[in-house]
């Protein structure tokens, strides 16, 4: 009877291969805005992925898979309050503006003294590529009428992992790090996250190499 082929060991707080461990990336941030990723299933276990790592590194961050959620689960991830901080006045998802969509509602604004409570703020954000993060707003009507928050005149990604349409598209993680710079109307504590995503970027980039490189395969 033939050996079964030896499982590879993973570790339990990234959830990636033992000998592609990212935790030495991961580094506590401060913030005040709370983060709710909503991560695709098939996003989950993506060697690509960033989404991990930035829960990883935010604390105040709830990170939840799926692609339909149950409305009374999302609503309470919405609006219920996390631990002993109070609940959000306000959920804000992080998503380009669909007013030409007739499909959709039409978003409210965000209001303008949202940004004086950032402690008070949820953002959500979708995790996946743009078609999967496309249906999951369209399959959860929750979602729907949330205020957005779009990122405008964005550097190139450092994102090198996976290919983008537009050089301004950014990974899950570089977009929130942008979207919180913008709410909490600061940058400096969003730095070391940044530095970390490129170490991430460069440990994935030889890992990959050397998964297919000639002297890999002997």
């Amino acid at each position: 009877m033939p050996a079964r082929p030896a499982q590879r060991l993973g570790c339990p707080h990234c959830l990636r291969p033992q000998n592609a461990c990212i935790c030495r990336w991961v580094c506590r941030i401060e913030h005040q805005v709370e983060v709710l990723v909503l991560q695709h299933p098939l996003e989950v276990h993506h060697p690509k992925g960033s989404a991990r790592l930035l829960h990883l590194c935010l604390p105040h961050s709830r990170l939840l898979c799926g692609e339909i959620f149950d409305p009374a689960e999302l609503q309470h991830h919405l609006r219920a309050p996390w631990g002993h901080a109070p609940a959000p006045q306000l959920s804000v998802l992080l998503y380009p503006n669909t007013a030409g969509d007739p499909t959709l509602p039409a978003p409210p604004e965000l209001p303008p003294t949202a940004l004086s409570a950032p402690a008070r703020i949820r953002l959500v954000v979708l995790d996946g590529t743009w078609r999967k993060s496309r249906r999951m707003l369209y399959a959860n009507p929750l979602l729907q009428p949330l205020p957005r928050l779009a990122l405008q005149d964005m550097p190139p990604s450092n994102y090198q992992l996976r290919r983008a349409h537009r050089a301004d598209q950014l990974s899950t993680l570089e977009a929130t790090c942008a979207a919180l710079m913008q709410l909490e109307r600061q940058t400096a504590p969003f730095t070391p996250l940044l530095r970390a995503f490129d170490g991430f970027v460069t440990q994935q980039l030889a890992w990959q190499g050397a998964l297919i490189s000639p002297s890999a395969a002997v």
